[in-house]
């Protein structure tokens, strides 16, 4: 059943709360990303991407989603989770042994919804052309979704596949970058500057569109939507989605401290009040 956009926004809050109680129960994981992308997740799995349930690995005639920067797993399970792939309680088993959810995405143990092992950052746009050009193959006329950090492009392997993405006019497939300007080891200004990212996707030969408020529910949803309308003219589709590391958190926002450490008790407690919901169904 459909979402309206007041229950996705509540949504938003919830796994939100979600990521903050995986990360802090064991002491470790990506809160960061995580927190700034969850706007992003919310509108492809709950308006944007078509998709079947029960998950099927091959995903014919439906949307694929294949997320590169595999470190913001905690964000990728607790949406999983909410729009059904598998149950909710099983994110008290993240980054524990014998876990399927582990602080990287993997496909062994058959985990819903993931389809490629990810973490090792500027492999998934590689992948993700492959699947893409599958379904044109398959007369599958779906559409392939990505997701990468701005940092994961200073990876050399991105830029082969940005090209070779235009050249070979895979025109099924939508990236997004997170562009939050932070990465572990600072801003991406400081480590490695990307420069003029949307001239350089333009010369690359992608259609490139650009939304500044990437924590904005409806304005993630337009864009998405927007992208779709560019897909099928024979050139690939990325979009700039501004975010703010830590969104949601005050005192995690717009910092590089938080791309990889996970709150104590007290700043847990502290977000959780920041976090507010009237009835959270936390697992």
């Amino acid at each position: 059943m459909s979402k309206s956009i007041e229950e996705l926004k509540s949504l938003t809050t919830q796994i939100r709360r979600d990521i903050l109680r995986m990360v802090h129960a064991v002491n470790s994981g990506h809160p960061g990303g995580s927190l700034g992308c969850t706007e992003f997740f919310t509108a492809l799995y709950g308006k944007v991407m078509n998709y079947n349930l029960p998950f099927t690995m091959e995903g014919k005639n439906e949307d694929h989603f294949y997320l590169s920067n595999g470190h913001i797993s905690p964000v990728f399970y607790s949406t999983l989770a909410r729009f059904g792939f598998f149950p909710v309680e099983e994110l008290n088993t993240f980054r524990k042994l014998d876990s399927r959810l582990q602080g990287h995405p993997t496909t062994h143990e058959g985990l819903p919804g993931i389809r490629v092992a990810s973490g090792s950052l500027g492999q998934g746009l590689s992948v993700a052309l492959g699947a893409a050009q599958g379904k044109k193959l398959d007369g599958d006329s779906s559409l392939v979704y990505t997701l990468h950090g701005d940092g994961e492009l200073q990876e050399g392997q991105n830029w082969e596949a940005l090209m070779y993405a235009s050249a070979k006019k895979v025109d099924n497939i939508i990236s997004t970058i997170d562009y939050n300007g932070q990465q572990i080891d600072g801003s991406t200004d400081n480590v490695l500057s990307l420069g003029n990212l949307h001239a350089k996707l333009e010369a690359f030969g992608w259609i490139v569109l650009e939304e500044k408020n990437g924590n904005d529910l409806e304005a993630v949803i337009a864009i998405l939507e927007r992208a779709k309308a560019e897909t099928g003219k024979e050139k690939p589709v990325v979009i700039i989605l501004h975010t703010e590391m830590g969104a949601g958190v005050d005192f995690m926002m717009g910092s590089h401290a938080w791309h990889g450490k996970a709150p104590n008790d007290d700043q847990l407690a502290t977000a959780m009040k920041e976090l507010y919901l009237e009835a959270p169904t936390d697992y």
